[in-house]
Formats: C-alpha cells, sequence, structure tokens
C-alpha cells in the first residue's frame, strides 16, 4: 500500500495527465537528499564565483533515457527538486513533457507561462532567454519575493574572464563561465540601483553550479 503522501500524489498525477511509465525518478530520501542539495546550493550563493558540485547528494539519480534528467542539467533538476512546492509557480523557458511531469508530481508546484508569476524558472538557452525586467524582482519591503533563475550554460571553467566582487568574496574572484550573452550582463548591471530588488541567479552546468546574488559585481573583460 503507498503511503498516504505518495498515494495523494498518484492520484492527483494520474488525473493531471501525468505518464506514470515513464516517470523520472526523484530523490531516493526526499528530506535527506533535498537537504543536502539546499546546503550545497546555500553554499554556492553564499561564495559566488565558487564552483560547486551537487553530484554527492543525488543518489540514484542518473542522465539515462528521454527522461527528465536526461533533459536539464542535473543540477537543476536537484535544485528545482530540492526548492519547489505546490505554492511556487515555476517558469520552463521550453516546455518539456519529461521534466514537467516529474515537477508537478515530486515537488506538487503549478508550472507557468507567466514570468512575473515565476518564483523560480529554469532558462534551458541563455541566448534566447527572456529579458531580467520581465520576471519579478520583488519590491523594498519583501525582496526575497524576487525570481530565482537557473541558467543552463555551456561551461563553468572555460569562459570570457569576468571580475566579481562583493560579499561573500575576498578582494575579487575570476570567473569563467561560457554561454551567456552580453545583454545579460548589460540588463543585471542596469538592475543594481533598484537594490534590495533584484535577482539571484544560478549558472548550471552537469551536476554543478555557481551562485550569482544580486549583491555581486560583475565587471566582463
Amino acid at each position: 500500500m503507498l503511503p498516504d503522501k505518495l498515494s495523494s500524489n498518484f492520484r492527483g498525477a494520474d488525473a493531471a495527465g501525468i505518464d506514470l511509465a515513464t516517470l523520472t525518478p526523484g530523490f531516493n530520501d526526499t528530506v535527506h537528499d533535498s537537504q543536502g542539495v539546499f546546503r550545497a546550493l546555500l553554499n554556492a550563493l553564499s561564495r559566488p564565483g565558487k564552483i560547486v558540485s551537487i553530484d554527492a547528494v543525488l543518489p540514484g539519480l542518473d542522465q539515462d533515457g528521454s527522461t527528465a534528467a536526461a533533459y536539464v542539467p542535473m543540477a537543476a533538476f536537484a535544485a528545482l527538486l530540492a526548492l519547489a512546492d505546490y505554492s511556487t509557480p515555476v517558469l520552463l523557458q521550453h516546455e518539456h513533457r519529461g521534466l514537467s511531469d516529474a515537477l508537478r508530481f515530486h515537488t506538487g508546484a503549478p508550472l507557468t507561462h507567466d514570468h512575473a508569476q515565476a518564483v523560480f524558472a529554469y532558462l534551458h538557452d541563455a541566448q534566447s532567454m527572456p529579458p531580467l525586467d520581465a520576471f519579478s524582482l520583488g519590491d523594498p519591503e519583501t525582496p526575497e519575493s524576487a525570481v530565482m533563475l537557473f541558467i543552463r550554460v555551456d561551461s563553468l571553467d572555460d569562459g570570457t574572464p569576468m571580475t566579481w566582487r562583493g560579499p561573500g568574496i575576498r578582494d575579487t574572484q575570476t570567473v569563467h563561465i561560457a554561454g551567456v550573452p552580453a545583454s545579460f550582463w548589460h540588463e543585471r548591471a542596469s538592475l543594481a540601483n533598484q537594490f534590495p530588488c533584484g535577482i539571484d541567479c544560478y549558472f548550471v552546468h552537469g551536476g554543478s553550479v555557481i551562485g550569482l546574488p544580486r549583491t555581486t559585481r560583475v565587471e566582463v573583460a
């Protein structure tokens, strides 16, 4: 017999038309694994520019087949599993049945096409991402309500060098992210005068992430 929560998810998923036969598995131990991913994400955001691996806290997940885990970088998939829930609308830049089904089933998160409504957004193609001001930046009273972006990139260590400065960085940090258009950095710089409002980002590649909080200043070479 299914546990109450899983049984409830199963009935809801079935009613929503989720293909359970091809559903990507979630965490083996939801509480333990989610906590591990959360700690890794917090570490990445508190130490901007540092490459943080999430592979070690993903037992049982792989990237075989045409499922969600094959489409999305492992780090982004794990992050969304750990962070999203029924109260956090998620925007997917490009619809993918496997990813949509996995998020709805494992987290209960609603999917949205409204950029301003999204609490989390997965951007699969950095070159064609929406403008940053299309998303919620929060407001002065609740800046934490801004969207959090997960941006898939070509590499975390093989791009044009950038210099990052700010809280969590001793002096400067040289970062080499590849695959992010110049327009992103210009748009982000233009949001600086709206602090404490702004957007926190994670750049994801494979099982690793680099965190970029709104407090970090970026100089592109």
